[in-house]
């Protein structure tokens, strides 16, 4: 008897490789709990909050550090107590500039003429001699720009944003930590709390310094909230949904942003909409409690116990039979594979570094060379776009929601034709599309803002077709062994766009006010050509080796022939 008791495990496992198949999570999900039922979608509800808070607290610092219109202080007409931002004398001591006037310069005064009046005669100013401001006037008190003297300094201004993006890459380490040490729960939780506290926090910086500080701090301590939500909601939906689920989670943060566009109309005060978007974000204390843990995190640790409570929770939600063989083959596929890991590491050891099996395989090369300028491309024109919307012409808030909004059908659009006409006819199609709307708007007369609207629109809708397109092109180009390593190197490089993108105000002030956008279709032009060297792989198997990798493309070609 105790033979054969012991024999089960054994005949079970035998009957299982005799079926051809391995009980993993994917199967466990597709064959009994459910692909998508009441507890994924639970757990999508809950994520899509923090991923609505996590755009706001991304993009915030478009309105809270926003430009405001500014003049000199004319000092022989007025003092800065009685200036009113609009006099009727305004063009007679400042030059005309466009409709309006200059926001940083004057006429020089004529000698002799100090003293202060109602009125402010032309006589009274060399109109020959343009000079830079000393003192300024504000045309409101809605940003910091106002509280820490950076009318002008386009410079100073921008880096806020600058700095608050390279925070979000120091995130993704301290995160990736947490996550592998403590879980995913716990490192969500931390995240959404340090985003919370952190940014409400920032209501009280009374310096430049200060406020650049908080900035850095949160984005680095807090902005790795909406990849947590991402890795936990992937590993528990049916691989059938993840495409569907993943354009969900990106839906949801332009929700976030069309939302925070209005919320910035109501409060344009930046302490207040500070508070305004912070303070309800404390919510996400309960997280811990609410969320359950990830499986594939607990049976990385030998929590067999653990992760089969939350898959038998899963079952009992979405009203689903789960068996007990199931979960001890799957204890038993987990042990295995920990091995078969271990063996690899072992012999991964004794292999060249990565670096050099990419230089012995070209098409390999080729791809790890053009696949970071997609990525920098696609951050670089994605937030440049974003950022660049407040200081088009018309309402800087409805600018912005429209842009956010036209982000959703780009995601939706890319999931449906990816798997219809092919990854790189979408990915090149868009990148040119994007292009062709910069240049577009670069040469569009001024006083059309209908028609350099809607180019603006087609242009961020395309780029938003990319975002979709490259995080799937870029991980079926590489081998499963080496997939993390190359497309998280991209992923990388991808972060100097995102970067340098909310200094493009400044080169647009300081050089040609057209230059950002010039910049956006230079580099989708070049992108879209680069997606053309690398081949295709709708249809393939995704590969497992550097060999296989590098033949992806060639068998369609031979086949073509």
């Amino acid at each position: 008897m105790a033979d054969q008791a012991r024999s089960k495990p054994n005949e079970r496992h035998d009957e299982e490789k005799q079926d051809g198949k391995t009980v993993n999570l994917d199967r466990i999900l597709v064959e009994e709990i459910g692909e998508i039922g009441p507890y994924q979608l639970r757990t999508l509800g809950l994520s899509v909050v923090v991923v609505i808070f996590a755009a706001w607290a991304a993009s915030e610092y478009v309105f809270t550090t926003a430009r405001i219109s500014t003049r000199c202080l004319i000092q022989e007409c007025e003092t800065r107590d009685s200036a009113e931002f609009r006099p009727s004398w305004v063009l007679d001591a400042i030059p005309a500039s466009g409709s309006s006037f200059d926001n940083c310069r004057r006429f020089d005064g004529v000698n002799g003429t100090a003293g202060r009046s109602d009125v402010c005669p032309a006589d009274w100013f060399n109109r020959e001699n343009i000079v830079d401001c000393e003192e300024f006037v504000y045309e409101n008190t809605d940003t910091v720009v106002y509280d820490y003297g950076l009318a002008c300094d386009e410079w100073r201004r921008t880096l806020i944003g600058s700095v608050r993006t390279f925070g979000t890459l120091t995130a993704l380490p301290i995160t990736g930590y947490v996550s592998d040490r403590w879980g995913r729960r716990t490192a969500l939780s931390i995240n959404a709390f340090n985003t919370a506290w952190m940014g409400a926090v920032r209501y009280f910086a009374g310096t430049y310094i200060g406020f650049l500080i908080s900035e850095v701090a949160e984005a680095t301590f807090g902005s790795a909230g909406f990849s947590c939500c991402y890795i936990l909601l992937m590993e528990l939906v049916g691989p059938k949904y993840r495409v569907v689920a993943g354009a969900t989670m990106n839906t949801f943060f332009s929700v976030g942003q069309i939302t925070m566009g209005f919320i910035a109309w109501g409060v344009p005060n930046w302490q207040n909409l500070t508070l305004t978007l912070y303070i309800p974000q404390f919510i996400t204390i309960f997280y811990f409690w609410i969320m359950s843990e990830s499986v594939r995190w607990y049976m990385s640790k030998g929590r067999f116990e653990e992760a089969e409570k939350v898959l038998k929770d899963v079952a009992r939600v979405n009203k689903k039979p789960l068996s007990d063989k199931s979960l001890l083959l799957l204890r038993e596929n987990v042990m295995e594979e920990e091995r078969r890991k271990a063996n690899e590491e072992a012999e991964k050891a004794s292999e060249p570094w990565l670096i050099v099996l990419v230089f012995r395989h070209k098409a390999i090369l080729t791809r790890v060379l053009v696949s970071p300028v997609w990525w920098i491309t696609t951050m670089f024109v994605y937030y440049g776009m974003s950022i660049n919307s407040v200081n088009l012409s018309g309402n800087r808030y409805l600018n912005y929601v429209a842009v956010s909004a036209v982000e959703i059908p780009g995601y939706w659009t890319a999931v449906l034709l990816m798997g219809r006409i092919g990854r790189k006819p979408v990915l090149a199609g868009a990148f040119w599309i994007c292009a062709a709307c910069q240049v577009g708007y670069i040469f569009m007369p001024d006083g059309l803002y209908g028609a350099s609207l809607t180019l603006y629109l087609i242009g961020k809708y395309s780029i938003a077709m990319v975002m979709t397109s490259v995080y799937v092109y870029t991980a079926e180009l590489y081998p499963t062994k080496y997939r993390h390593s190359l497309f998280a190197f991209s992923s990388m490089m991808g972060r100097i766009g995102s970067t340098v993108a909310p200094l493009t105000p400044a080169f647009g002030a300081i050089v040609w006010d057209k230059l950002p956008f010039a910049l956006f279709g230079g580099f989708a032009l070049l992108s879209g050509l680069l997606v053309l060297v690398t081949p295709e792989t709708l249809g393939s198997k995704l590969p497992d080796t550097m060999e296989e990798a590098s033949m992806i493309g060639n068998k369609a070609k031979k086949a073509a022939a």
